[in-house]
């Protein structure tokens, strides 16, 4: 018998670790979009896969969030973290997302670690003698050889039961504790909660709705090996500066020095590389505005013509939309209406609730603001801005002056032709508000 052997080329075979996985990731307005990544992205990497997709303006502050709607609780998901293992936690018929959107908050207690760790919650070692600044006290939790403390009242879900109490907490590096005895930090009266090296601090979406807590200001702590309601360490706040505190020293104690270096690769990226390409040293200022164009040599000369262009613009905008309404329209209300609408900071019908929350999400630090329409004055706009961790809304009334029509913040003290000159103008001055406007509220379609 004779038998030939035929070679068969097989089709490599790609190990399982190096395989693309496809994920699906949602926006605020929960629309999704599906992506192919490798096993080994992280979430800071998706971040940016989404930022060029979209074509976004990168300010580091765009976040993954990890969101459990069974649970109802949700957390940042920090940027070196594998989004593969993130998922391999989930459960397969629980209703669990990935959100893409901004966190201003995420890195700014390393720019004012004092606003987030108030005086009275904090104790330091007896090492560190005397008031510190500000890189003392944030340099105090990246140091293991140094051992700072949070402490202060929670209320707590008890263990089996819908009731809430009030306890006296205390955060240290080796995990979370509860005091048996009043206010009293020794041993014995010490309580073993919850330790970090397994576990992640989460935010409860509806706190009182929810879990029926005192307050809406909850925060939990989840193991990472249980999925179960009933393993959530569940604590709530008084106030919104109080629960920011203990999850931001939470996250700083889990994580520690890797945080830092999160918050200043990008700014380490963009020192390294150079702001301008060399394409760009060529471009000049150029005057069009005679029968011929010439090149502007003098600086202050560039600047007035780029203001000047911008008002024609806008006076180009508002002629053409009056040619298309008629004579009988204001020009101004016109120019109002075309010129806002395209605003990244203007969300329309935005309701008061939906303001706050979405300024929730993307980070209570002063300055993060949005304009929308009023819901209960029409042809009036509403500037909804943080301060302090809280969400303030300032009405925005239009003033009519020999025919013009005109925004204020102030009564007509001081008054814009638009919303755009208003927000401009408040993100150079405090005028009458409590802090200037220094980020806008965003939403992208995915």
């Amino acid at each position: 018998m004779n038998f030939h052997a035929r070679r068969v080329t097989l089709p490599a075979i790609t190990p399982l670790c190096l395989q693309k996985r496809v994920i699906k990731v949602y926006n605020e307005d929960n629309t999704s979009r599906a992506v192919e990544v490798p096993p080994d992205i992280t979430a800071r990497d998706i971040c940016q896969l989404f930022v060029l997709k979209n074509h976004c303006i990168d300010d580091h502050s765009w976040t993954l969030f990890e969101h459990l709607s069974h649970l109802g609780i949700e957390r940042t998901i920090e940027d070196h973290e594998s989004v593969m293992e993130v998922l391999s936690g989930w459960g397969m018929e629980t209703d669990s997302r990935l959100y893409f959107r901004k966190n201003y908050a995420k890195y700014e207690f390393f720019n004012k670690p004092l606003d987030f760790f108030p005086d009275h919650m904090v104790s330091i070692s007896s090492e560190t003698n005397g008031m510190m600044n500000h890189s003392q006290l944030i340099q105090t939790f990246l140091n293991s050889s140094t051992c700072p403390e949070i402490h202060g009242h929670l209320h707590a879900k008890e263990q089996g039961r819908k009731s809430w109490k009030k306890f006296y907490f205390v955060l240290r590096r080796s995990g979370l504790y509860l005091s048996n005895k009043g206010t009293s930090k020794e041993p014995r009266h010490l309580q073993f909660i919850a330790e970090f090296s397994d576990s992640d601090v989460y935010t409860l979406l509806s706190a009182k709705k929810i879990h029926g807590a005192p307050t809406d200001f909850g925060f939990c702590v989840k193991s990472t090996k249980s999925g179960s309601p009933r393993d959530l360490k569940l604590l709530c706040a008084d106030d919104e500066q109080t629960r920011t505190c203990w999850v931001t020293a939470i996250r700083l104690f889990k994580c520690g020095m890797q945080l830092y270096q999160n918050y200043i690769q990008p700014h380490q990226k963009q020192k390294a590389s150079p702001m301008r390409s060399i394409s760009d040293n060529s471009l000049v200022a150029m005057d069009f505005s005679g029968h011929k164009s010439r090149v502007i040599e003098n600086p202050s000369e560039a600047l007035s013509v780029a203001v000047e262009e911008g008002l024609s613009w806008r006076r180009k905008s508002c002629h053409r939309l009056s040619s298309h309404e008629g004579p009988s329209t204001s020009q101004s209300h016109l120019s109002n209406i075309a010129l806002h609408m395209a605003q990244p900071w203007f969300h329309s019908k935005l309701s008061r609730d939906e303001a706050h929350r979405l300024i929730t999400q993307q980070g209570l630090i002063d300055g993060v603001f949005l304009l929308r329409d009023s819901q209960s004055n029409p042809k009036t706009f509403v500037l909804s801005l943080c301060h302090t961790q809280r969400v303030k809304h300032f009405q925005i009334l239009p003033v009519e002056d020999e025919g013009d029509l005109f925004y204020s913040l102030d009564d007509g003290h001081t008054r814009f032709t638009d919303l755009i000159q208003l927000v401009e103008f408040y993100q150079l001055n405090r005028g009458v508000l409590p802090c200037k406007l220094k980020h806008h509220c965003a939403r992208i379609t995915l």
